[in-house]
Parts: structure tokens; C-alpha cells; sequence
């Protein structure tokens, strides 16, 4: 987690300068961040232009290296913050010892320069000026003809470089507006080519810089007079198109069309300025010719969303076609199961058990009340009773960690998960070691025997193929799911994708089994996945009930529900608003203060801090909103805070707030508090991987275009034992009506292609029905059948589609020690 801090919020003094100047040496520094120039210093004042009477001032902002008894010019502004007191907040600096004769020549005789005495200084300060340091930076040859030594003139060059380099360019980014980690994160790209890059090409830091975007470039474009038609700015349009397109529809491909039409609406941001086509088209076709974009028939993939579903696929082949050792006798393994466990399998659910124990890959789909966590359990068991596995991990007397792995892409999931076995279960994120969200990292290889993944529609693409390149050749994989719920957030529909290719052992679950003589939500579910309106929509339950209102009235109603739940004891963490939106008077924000004013109230004797985010209090109930795996909290996961500090001296960076979630407790400092929300209304994908005892769902007409049956059915799966539906009965059914468009993903073709020089029975078993019988197989592209069949070419090169034990086969270290020994 972050730990700089983001610059104080400001009050402008009275009769000051616009633009303060305040020149002084740097006595010490207080503060730096781990992970940007922020540093905030203590400076002893020599000149200012603004009304100071202190002999010292605190001085805040980027900075590169800072090198205290040094002094420097500093331009920017002071504020005065009603906790914080006066302070210089600086846009930029330089060394003061660079504007002047006297200064530089004491600077180049000083112990930085050994070797260089005032008369060698005094002689290189006279030839090269008071613009020597920029001068030497640009042109190092500039020292040529004055007569100095050798390791005189490297001793200036390197010293001058190492104090100034960074130096120079911090001064340069913060010129351009960039804030403490952005200008860390060009720096650390580019180190002292990067002014050169942004006033050159500054659309280069939208392909290379994460968190830099086309709008920032084009604004730096602007500012340095690059043309409107640049190639860089077309090829920076494009790949953000690409980018927002994944993002916004969840396909990992978009159509030449979509492309075309929608970068226009990045592009052409000047009404007297035209965008030329046939540039535009061009820098498509070098986009492709330089591999950052791959085009299949009328697809176009970013790179990494192409190569991602390749690697699925072939991993997922590999995974699937090793040899697995099958229990010799399942039937009679899982009656030994039943026995232990004092419990009767229906057939279904034997039929379940033993074909994820006969194969190396498995796939489980069912609705809610199914009996996916009976079989998961049977699976385990099972498999732990066939190996002579203790169920308790720490009897595990071993060298090596548990041979069973239990994970699910949210902790919420894997709480539950792990609460439903008695075995520890990790995030996905957790079990692969990844830490943040860096799009490049690697997951750490797994070692074990038995992975069973859960919540798999919720595992997007880029997080899947992380997953399977990390599952060793051997290691039996079984995931579970349900099919019928929302996509991941990220790009792709892998669960959904993985089912629909037919080439899977696949289960598909029908039979339900959680339901008493009184409980009708799992009911309603099967029914809304089936598209059906339930006769009884309106009827009050025992467990379900509708009620309607207009939307002028939800809120009100809203809270009337969870005024009366709690005056039956229902708490905070029982009950979860879900909607699908954030703004607007039924917003999820809105909803959030609403609901918190009843769990929650101000009180004298509760602390509580104002936010950008709204006001946050002890004992709140509050949403993560990106992944942290260094602390183990990850996008979803909900906690409750339990301590606030204030820090007493003023200093705003040591405030910190404390968050319990269910499998850790995190201290955040204030600049990560943007990382939390209050959590009593969330959105639908927000709760997916989690169950509340009651759950209430407004379906009022701002939500009309929002709402279809896939959002319904998330939704509804989501209550446990209460669910309170508000609003109009005629927006559930109209959203009903409303099938969620398929996603446009490559995945099973690539699945297929893999597959194609499989015998069909490699991949089915009597024991094993699919989901997908009905769907007809799309055709495979014939330039990749070409290309599955070459024995080596480029394009499987670079997707790594390569075996690198190629020409290996039944090869064995052996082999080179008999070759050794003839």
C-alpha cells in the first residue's frame, strides 16, 4: 500500500503573489515517499517575496534527490490549512548555486568534485556560462578544448550528471503538471531521456506509463505543437479505444467498425481540426505490424487480451490431457465417504464426485441450492480418504505444503469456502503470490495435488491466465461455478466460455436441494433464470416479499425495511442494499448515507472524518475497491472499522483508520483512504462470491435500462434467507425479458483449435453431461488451422504457444549420461 502522502488541501492567504518565490537551504527532510518524489522539508528562508517573519518554513512537493546545507529557489505558493499552519507548497525548483558565477564556481570546487580546484571551476564556470549543468547535460563534448584532464573532465560529467539528472527531469515533470507517482513511474521508464520523450512524442507514455491518459498527453501535445494527426496521437487513440471498449463491454475483441467509430469519439477533440481517415487506417496497420495490437478474420485484440486467450487454451489442453490416476474403485471410495460422513449422495451427485476424481480437469455449474458445496465437500473428502490425507492440515506431517488447494477470486468467497470444508482457503490473487495490480506480474508456480477453484464466472481473463500457467502438468483441477450469473468484471466470460466448448468434462447441476417446505428464494431464482415471471411475484412470503412504490418513494421505504430489521435484531453485516448504480437519488451513494444515518448515526461519543468519499465513523461498514494483496484485502472485500486516529500534532500523513475484514485487520494512512466506501448499498457485481441473511433490491425506472435477467439473478442469489424486493413490478419484468448480450470472446476457438488433433474421447465420458449440447461450434478460422498444424512459425512463437521441450520427447536425463559415458 502506498505510503506518500497527497499534498495538503490549500487556503490562499490574503496579499500574496500569485506565484511565491522563496529561495533557502534545506536544514532536514521530514518526510519522502517510498514510491514518489513527494517529500515534505524543513528550509532555512534567505529570500522570499511573500510576508514571512519565520527564520524557517516547512516546503512540500516532488523533488528528486535533496541534498540538505544545499540551498535552492523554490517557486509555487503558500497555504494555510486551518489544522496545518502556513507552508510553501512548490510547483517546481532548481539549486539556487546554478544562477550565479560565484555560486556554480564554489559548486564545482566543492567536495562533490574531487580534483576540481577553484581555478579549473572558475575556468569551466567563464567558457560554458551560468548554463554549464544543462548545457553539460545536453551536450557532454562541451568540455572539449579547455585543457582539462581526463579524469577532471569525467570527474565534472558524472558528478554533474548523478546530482543533476534526476534533478532536471523532476523539475521538468513537475513543469507538466505530473503528480509524485506518475513522475516516479516516467522517471523510472525513461530516467533522463524522459523530458526529451514527452516534448517529442508524449503519446509514448500512453503505450508505456499504466495511469497515463490519452487526455494527459494530448493536452502536453498541445502545449509543445504536435500535429492533430500525428501518428503517435492516432496510435495513442486507438489503443485507449481498445482499451475502454474491453472495459466498458467485458469483450476481449472489438470489430474494425467499433474501432474506427469509436476513436473518433477520443480522437477528434478540436471542431476546426478534421481526423484523416486513410492516417488513421495507416496507423491501425503499423499498430498490428508492431505487435501491439492482432487481428484475427474481423477481430482486433490488444495484444495482451490475444495472447491471454491463447495461453488459456493451450494450458488448459495441457492441463486436461495429463495422465491422471483414477481411484480404482470411486463407487466404492464415495460409499466409504458416506459413511464417514453419516450422509446419502443422490445420483447426481455421486455421478458429480467421481467424474471430477476420474479426470485432471473438471468443470461443476449449478444454480443456488444445487449441492455444489455437498460435492465440493465429497471431492475433498474423497480424495484425501483415496491418498490416506488427514482433513486437518496441521496433521499434515510432511515436508511439502498440503496437497489440496482451495481458492476463489474474492476472500468473502473464500471464507465461505473455507468455513464450508475445514480447510484453510486463499484468494486466487493470495495463492499465486500476486501483489497489486500490475498487469505484468507472473503468479508463483503452485505446488500441491488438488486445486478447486469456486466462484469461477466471477475470474476474468487476464486473473484465469495467471491461474493456468501456474497449475503444474499433473495436478488435478476442478472448477465450480455458476453459469448463469454475472460475468467478471474484467474482459472475458471464461467460466461461461470454458462450459460452451463442449471439449470440457462438464457437470451441470438441476436438482435442487436447499429448499424447506418455506423457503422460496432459490425457487425464484430457477425461475428467473429460466426467464419465467413467477405467478406469485407479488405475493407476500415467509422469506420473499415485493413492495411496491414509486421511486420517489424507495428511499423512504428503504428505510423503513432496515429500521424494522433492526429493531429485530438484524445488524449491519445481515443486511446488504444492492443496486445498480451509483448516482441519482436511488444511487448507491445516496443509499449508502441513507442506511448508515440507521446503523450508524453521528454521535458525540463516535468518531468520525469527513472524506472525498463522504463522512466515515467507527463501526462502519465499509467496501474495498481495489485489489491490496500485500495486506490480503482485495475489490469487494467488506470490513468494519474499528479505529480512527487523529494525529494530535496536526500532521495529517500519521492519521490513520483501521479496518477489520473477515481473515485480516489493515491500517490505512489517510492518502489510502480513497481505497474504501461505505458498504451498506453496493452494486450487484460488488456482492457477487458473497451471501447476506437478507437482502433488499429496489427495481424502481431509473434503473430500467440498467437491469436485465442476468443482474436480476445475481441479485436474487445473493439473499440467504430474507429478500425484500422494492419498487415496480413492471421494471422486473421488463428486465426479465431482457437477456444480457454474450460477450464477444475468442476463448472457445482457441479452445478448439487447441484441441483439434484430440480423439473426440479423450474429452467425454459416459459418467460426464454438458451444458452446452445445443449450441452449434463455431467455425475455426482457417488461417489458424494452418498455422495449429506448422510444426513452428512466428505467430505461435510469439504467443508463446511453443513446447519448449520440443523435439524431446521420451528424452530423459538418463539418455545424456549414457550418451556422456560412450
Amino acid at each position: 500500500m502506498a505510503q506518500s502522502i497527497s499534498l495538503f488541501d490549500e487556503h490562499h492567504p490574503e496579499d500574496q503573489p500569485t506565484t511565491a518565490q522563496l529561495t533557502g537551504k534545506v536544514a532536514t527532510t521530514f518526510f519522502e515517499g517510498n514510491d514518489s518524489f513527494y517529500k515534505v522539508l524543513l528550509v532555512q528562508v534567505e529570500e522570499h517575496n511573500f510576508q514571512w517573519d519565520e527564520p524557517e518554513i516547512v516546503v512540500t512537493g516532488d523533488f528528486a534527490e535533496i541534498n540538505d546545507e544545499l540551498s535552492y529557489r523554490f517557486s509555487g505558493k503558500l497555504v494555510d490549512h486551518p489544522k496545518y499552519g502556513k507552508q510553501f507548497q512548490a510547483r517546481n525548483y532548481e539549486r539556487a548555486t546554478q544562477t550565479s558565477t560565484a555560486g556554480l564556481i564554489k559548486y564545482l570546487s566543492g567536495s562533490d568534485f574531487p580534483g576540481i580546484g577553484p581555478k579549473t571551476a572558475t575556468k569551466v564556470v567563464n567558457q560554458l556560462g551560468t548554463e554549464l549543468i544543462p548545457k553539460l547535460l545536453k551536450d557532454p563534448d562541451a568540455l572539449n578544448g579547455l585543457g582539462l584532464k581526463p579524469q577532471q573532465r569525467d570527474t565534472i560529467l558524472q558528478t554533474i550528471r548523478q546530482n543533476n539528472g534526476a534533478e532536471q527531469v523532476i523539475v521538468g515533470l513537475n513543469s507538466y503538471g505530473f503528480g509524485s507517482s506518475l513522475a516516479a513511474a516516467i522517471f523510472k521508464k525513461y530516467h533522463e531521456q524522459a523530458l526529451e520523450i514527452i516534448e517529442t512524442d508524449p503519446y509514448r507514455l500512453v503505450e508505456e506509463i499504466a495511469n497515463i491518459s490519452f487526455k494527459r498527453a494530448d493536452q502536453i501535445a498541445q502545449r509543445v505543437g504536435i500535429d492533430y494527426n500525428n501518428p503517435g496521437r492516432l496510435r495513442a487513440g486507438l489503443l485507449t479505444t481498445l482499451d475502454r471498449l474491453s472495459v466498458s463491454s467485458g469483450n476481449t475483441y472489438s470489430t474494425t467498425t467499433e474501432v474506427m467509430n469509436a476513436s473518433f469519439q477520443i480522437l477528434d477533440t478540436d471542431p476546426n481540426q478534421t481526423i484523416d481517415d486513410q492516417q488513421l487506417a495507416t496507423a491501425l496497420k503499423q499498430l498490428v505490424q508492431d505487435g501491439k495490437v492482432q487481428v484475427d478474420q474481423d477481430r482486433i485484440y490488444l495484444k495482451n487480451l490475444f495472447q491471454a486467450e491463447w495461453q488459456i487454451a493451450e494450458n488448459v489442453h495441457r492441463i486436461l490431457q495429463a495422465a491422471d490416476a483414477a481411484p480404482a474403485d470411486p463407487k466404492q471410495l464415495i460409499s466409504q465417504v458416506e459413511q464417514a460422513s453419516h450422509i446419502q449422495y443422490d445420483v447426481s451427485q455421486v455421478q458429480a464426485i467421481e467424474s471430477a476424481l476420474s479426470h485432471a480437469l473438471f468443470l461443476l455449474t449449478g444454480g443456488p441450492g444445487t449441492g455444489k458445496t455437498t460435492i465440493i465437500n465429497g471431492i475433498v473428502q474423497a480424495y484425501a480418504t483415496a491418498h490416506d490425507l488427514s482433513l486437518d492440515p496441521h496433521d499434515y506431517r510432511g515436508d511439502d505444503p498440503y496437497p489440496i488447494l482451495l481458492a476463489a477470486p474474492t476472500g468473502r468467497a473464500a471464507k465461505k469456502m473455507g468455513e464450508a470444508t475445514g480447510l484453510p482457503a486463499s484468494t486466487i490473487h493470495r495463492l499465486l503470490g500476486l501483489n497489486g495490480d500490475d498487469t505484468e506480474a507472473t503468479g508463483n508456480a503452485l505446488d500441491g495435488e488438488l486445486l478447486i477453484i469456486d466462484e469461477m464466472s466471477m475470474v476474468d481473463t487476464e486473473l484465469f491466465t495467471k491461474l493456468v500457467q501456474a497449475i503444474p502438468t499433473g495436478m488435478k483441477v476442478i472448477l465450480v461455478g455458476d453459469q448463469d450469473q454475472l460475468p467478471s468484471v474484467g474482459p472475458g466470460q471464461v467460466f461461461s466460455d470454458l462450459i460452451r466448448s463442449q471439449l470440457i468434462p462438464t457437470m451441470q447441476l438441476t436438482q435442487i436441494h436447499r429448499q424447506s417446505r418455506d423457503s422460496t428464494i432459490i425457487t425464484l431464482a430457477h425461475q428467473l433464470k429460466d426467464g419465467l415471471v413467477p405467478p406469485d411475484l407479488l405475493t407476500k412470503k415467509p422469506d420473499r416479499s415485493f413492495i411496491q412504490c414509486d421511486v420517489r418513494q424507495a428511499v423512504s421505504v428503504i428505510e423503513q425495511i432496515v429500521s424494522k430489521a433492526q429493531a429485530k435484531d438484524f445488524q449491519a453485516t445481515d443486511i446488504q442494499v444492492l443496486a445498480p448504480m451509483y448516482r441519482g437519488e436511488v444511487g448507491i451513494d445516496h443509499l449508502n448515507q441513507a442506511v448508515q444515518a440507521i446503523f450508524n448515526p453521528p454521535s458525540a461519543e463516535r468518531k468520525q472524518v469527513e472524506t472525498a468519499r463522504g463522512c466515515f465513523r467507527i463501526g462502519d461498514k465499509v467496501l474495498q475497491l481495489v485489489n491490496d494483496p500485500e495486506h490480503n484485502v482485495f475489490n469487494g472485500d467488506i470490513g468494519k472499522i474499528v479505529g480512527l486516529t487523529i494525529n494530535s500534532e496536526g500532521k495529517q500523513y500519521l492519521d490513520k483508520l483501521t479496518v477489520a475484514f473477515d481473515q485480516t485487520e489493515v491500517t490505512y494512512p489517510r492518502n489510502d483512504w480513497k481505497q474504501l466506501t461505505l458498504a451498506y448499498c453496493t452494486s450487484i457485481h460488488k456482492a457477487q462470491g458473497s451471501e447476506f441473511p437478507m437482502v433488499i433490491l429496489p427495481v424502481v425506472s431509473p434503473y430500467r435500462r440498467m437491469l436485465d435477467r442476468n443482474l436480476l439473478y445475481t441479485a436474487v442469489t445473493r439473499a440467504a434467507s430474507k429478500l425484500v424486493l422494492v419498487g415496480d413490478a413492471s421494471i422486473f419484468q421488463a428486465a426479465l425479458a431482457k437477456e444480457a448480450s454474450r460477450r464477444k470472446t475468442g476463448l472457445p476457438d482457441r479452445l478448439r483449435s487447441a484441441f483439434q488433433s484430440e480423439p473426440e474421447s479423450a474429452t467425454t465420458s459416459p459418467a460426464t453431461t454438458t451444458t452446452t449440447a445445443a449450441m452449434e461450434p463455431q467455425p475455426v478460422d482457417p488461417a489458424t488451422n494452418a498455422e495449429q498444424d506448422a510444426v513452428l512459425t512466428m505467430a505461435a512463437i510469439e504467443r508463446q504457444a511453443i513446447d519448449p521441450m520440443i523435439g524431446m520427447a521420451g528424452v530423459t536425463p538418463q539418455n545424456f549420461l549414457d550418451a556422456k559415458s560412450q
